[in-house]
């Protein structure tokens, strides 16, 4: 990749990436990680879909079942982090913010209405995700049993990390959002 003439430029990259990791399932955008904290206060990441993104509202939406850890970090401490990296072209993105849990609205309504069949069976389990159970259950069979247990999560992004590592220097961008919406982009240190 060829390394960005401005700051602006590197968030412009960054922005571009989150957007293609929605409609490019090989995009390494598509599959980003996301950290929150655990009841008891330390790390716990999980790998994530990203399923659409709006720059200007600066918000990333994936989805979870409300039974699952994620969804009960997240409604004790909104607080939490994405991560991505694109191996071949060496560009790390990781972003902070506040998350939201969306699931009795018209928000999660319309998620759930644009998932495919197969993805919501992923919610439809009888049993709740990480929960011992004797033998790995059978496979769900109605997609719409789910709807139950579906949240849509919405993380709005209030500050944004981009490294570029490259054998000529690497190179590092912080973007912080003011009230207003307007992003401030700055070179630091890699």
């Amino acid at each position: 990749m060829t390394p960005p003439a401005s700051p602006g430029d590197a968030l412009a990259d960054a922005l571009a990436r989150l957007a293609a990791g929605v409609t490019d399932r090989r995009s390494p955008f598509h599959t980003p990680t996301l950290a929150t904290r655990d009841a008891e206060g330390g790390p716990n990441l999980r790998t994530v879909i990203l399923r659409a993104f709006d720059p200007k509202a600066r918000t990333l939406h994936i989805h979870t079942d409300r039974r699952s850890a994620k969804a009960a970090e997240l409604a004790a401490d909104p607080r939490a982090m994405l991560h991505a990296y694109d191996a071949v072209a060496q560009v790390q993105v990781r972003l902070r913010g506040l998350a939201r849990l969306h699931g009795d609205d018209a928000l999660a309504d319309a998620a759930w209405a644009g998932s495919r069949d197969s993805s919501r069976m992923c919610y439809a389990a009888a049993e709740a995700p990480g929960e011992t159970v004797a033998a790995p259950p059978p496979a769900p069979r109605d997609p719409d049993a789910g709807r139950g247990n579906f949240v849509a999560i919405v993380l709005t992004i209030q500050s944004l990390d981009w490294l570029l590592l490259d054998h000529d220097g690497h190179r590092r961008v912080h973007a912080e959002w003011d009230a207003a919406g307007r992003p401030t982009a700055r070179w630091i240190a890699p």
